[in-house]
């Protein structure tokens, strides 16, 4: 097991490339299984988390080659339609090849999946979904097994549920539809940008899908899709971090993000604005500084296009050091604060209570050994300890690994001193 050892102290300049979306490749990749041609998929991060389904796919028979970010899947044959337990119990976005196999082979063995440990994420919207085009589901022996041995059937799903939409719903109950026969309306549609780039993939291929992007879609089964080359959007999770790490830690002249897309960034933009970055974007890049006279902000992390789940550990370490009051509420995941409890350790000042942080801004952390509960808290831990007193040590750095490409070495090209080293 490894380690991150953070130097202190740090001032980042320089340029950083932004890689392909994790979030957007993962069900892209699982949608390959809806056809026997070759696909070809571009800016594929190199995380494990993506390691892991090309694995599934490969054990569900696809050939798969990778190379330099580019993946090849051919799943011309399948050799049946269950999903290894020991895979799917590492990553929660496995659950995305339950739609593909229902579609393809009428039936879908998925272990119930695994992942980040940061409070209740259930599958009943999953199911109640795919149920509602006409399956058959049962939970046996920690396994969701469905079955549509007369095929699917267009219907109108409402996939609405108590914490808002689900993305990897939509995605689930979209990838069964277009092979369904005839409309499949899906009211309550998660609007988040993975979940248009996965449409127009799948559009690509010869699927007929309207209006992703909103919470109304539209799909009309098709009889069978083609092969197909696809790029990846950027990931705006990443992008946000980096956008973090310089207004924690930019020299003079800022650092600039490349290959991004800021308008799937403005809600994180506005707020950083807000709180006094200037924030400057020309065609597909981002450049940000310091903030002369910062100050904290009240955020609330909603679905899209507000402000983001997956950005809200990361902001709770930029207020940490933020003079004055600033609040994070978290409307998705209320449990999703554990990095609270480790920036404490390094002398922040927060306290959490029904899925709320509030955080008195600091002068200066200090370093403490750390150790990371999920993915972004990972994030989180790594930026506030970018200038932090001290040499920060962080544990269990296989979670920052599941989402984020070298980001270590990201940061060293930045000008940051980080060592990964044997735990």
């Amino acid at each position: 097991m490894e380690k991150l050892i953070v130097h202190g102290n740090a001032k980042l300049s320089g340029t950083v490339n932004i890689s392909g979306s994790k979030n957007a490749a993962l069900p892209i990749l699982a949608a390959t299984l809806l056809t026997r041609e070759k696909c070809v998929i571009r800016r594929v991060p190199d995380v494990s988390d993506t390691n892991y389904m090309l694995q599934i796919l490969q054990n569900l028979g696809a050939e798969v080659e990778r190379a330099s970010g580019t993946v090849t899947v051919k799943a011309e044959t399948l050799n049946g339609a269950e999903a290894p337990y020991d895979l799917v119990r590492k990553m929660r976005a496995s659950i995305c090849v339950m739609g593909p196999l229902l579609a393809r082979m009428k039936e879908s063995i998925v272990s119930l999946p695994g992942g980040c440990v940061i409070g209740d994420r259930p599958v009943d919207l999953h199911l109640r979904g795919l149920e509602g085009l006409g399956a058959t589901s049962k939970v046996e022996g920690g396994n969701m097994i469905l079955s549509s041995p007369k095929g699917l059937r267009g219907q109108e799903i409402d996939l609405r549920g108590k914490h808002g939409t689900t993305v990897l719903g939509t995605d689930n109950v979209m990838m069964a539809a277009v092979l369904a026969k005839g409309t499949t309306i899906i009211e309550g549609a998660a609007c988040e940008p993975e979940v248009v780039d996965l449409a127009q993939f799948l559009n690509k291929m010869g699927a007929k899908i309207q209006g992703a992007g909103t919470s109304h879609i539209e799909i009309t089964g098709v009889k069978e899709l083609g092969g197909v080359e696809h790029t990846v959007i950027p990931d705006r999770i990443e992008a946000g971090t980096f956008l973090i790490a310089g207004a924690l830690a930019a020299g003079k002249s800022g650092i600039t993000l490349r290959r991004v897309e800021p308008d799937h960034l403005t809600a994180v933009i506005e707020v950083l604005k807000s709180c006094g970055y200037p924030v400057e974007r020309q065609g597909k890049t981002l450049t940000i500084g310091r903030a002369s006279r910062p100050i904290g902000a009240n955020i609330t992390a909603e679905p899209y296009p507000h402000f983001p789940t997956d950005m809200q550990a990361q902001m709770c370490a930029l207020f940490a050091t933020t003079p004055g009051l600033s609040v994070v509420k978290d409307t998705i995941f209320p449990q999703r604060f554990m990095h609270c409890s480790e920036m404490k350790r390094m002398g922040a000042d927060i306290s959490v209570d029904d899925g709320t942080a509030v955080i008195r801004g600091v002068d200066r952390l200090s370093a403490a050994p750390v150790m990371a509960s999920d993915l972004r808290a990972s994030a989180a831990l790594l930026l506030a300890a970018l200038t932090a007193k001290g040499n920060t040590e962080i544990h269990r750095v296989y979670h920052i690994d599941r989402g984020y490409e070298n980001i270590d070495d990201k940061l060293i090209g930045l000008g940051a001193e980080i060592e990964r080293v044997q735990a």
